[in-house]
């Protein structure tokens, strides 16, 4: 079943999400069970959100390509949420 991943990124600002999807961009459409990444300014920081086909999937990337590339003091707040209903174009 697809999962969505729900992260509030305190201290985040839009240069530097902007600056991981420019690094990572590319690598998460072609990540196995991505299905979709959008992001947006909350107060005080950054929230984004990713929907996958697994957690897994979804934990895999995180360990082995986001985290290496955060900043120390940018301390992503992860909620997984299992999806009961997910309807693509």
């Amino acid at each position: 079943m697809a999962i969505a991943i729900y992260a509030d990124v305190p201290g985040q600002t839009s240069e530097g999400y902007e600056q991981t999807i420019r690094v990572l961009g590319d690598f998460l459409r072609g990540a196995p069970g991505f299905i979709m990444h959008y992001g947006h300014p909350i107060e005080g920081g950054w929230r984004v959100i990713e929907v996958w086909e697994s957690s897994k999937d979804a934990s895999e990337w995180f360990a082995k390509h986001v985290r290496p590339n955060l900043p120390a003091d940018i301390k992503p707040q992860r909620h997984v949420q299992e999806l009961h209903t997910l309807i693509l174009r």
